[in-house]
This record gives C-alpha cells, sequence and structure tokens, in this order.
C-alpha cells in the first residue's frame, strides 16, 4: 500500500492538473479519492480475477489499465481545469 498511495496521488494532481491540491498536500475530498483508489488497487494490484472449475483454475484480466470509479471520477471532475 506505501507504494500504491503516492503513485495514485500522482495520477489524481494530473488528473485535476493540480488543483484541490496546496503544494503535494490534497485536500479532504481529493485525499478520499487517493485513499479509496488506493486501496481498490493494492487490493488486486495485477487487475486479474481467478476462477476454479473443478480442478482447473484459470486467471483472466478484469481491465486492461487502472481507472477511477465513477463516484471517484464525480468527485475529481469538481476539481478538473477542462477546455473552454
Amino acid at each position: 500500500m506505501a507504494t500504491v498511495v503516492p503513485i495514485v496521488t500522482t495520477m489524481a494532481k494530473a488528473y485535476t492538473r493540480g488543483r484541490g491540491f496546496t503544494g503535494a498536500e490534497p485536500n479532504g475530498d481529493i485525499a478520499a479519492v487517493i485513499s479509496t483508489a488506493s486501496a481498490r488497487l493494492a487490493a488486486n494490484g495485477t487487475g486479474l480475477m481467478s476462477k476454479k472449475v473443478d480442478d482447473v483454475e484459470y486467471q483472466y484480466s478484469l481491465a486492461s489499465t487502472f481507472g477511477w470509479t465513477l463516484a471517484e471520477q464525480a468527485v475529481l471532475n469538481r476539481y478538473r481545469v477542462r477546455a473552454q
């Protein structure tokens, strides 16, 4: 988890283009997004799901890349700078 938080923080800061951050510190809303996204990523960093049928076990990808959940994105979009 210790290595995941800085990565997700950097991604959140890039997504909002620094809005909602004071230096390197996120505000409460963005900190909550960082916490939930970090926990999700740390719980399944490979993005793989395992399934076992009888004696055969196989893995498949849940998603090809990391992405924000809809709730996380709703919070981040409040701070995101958008083109006019």
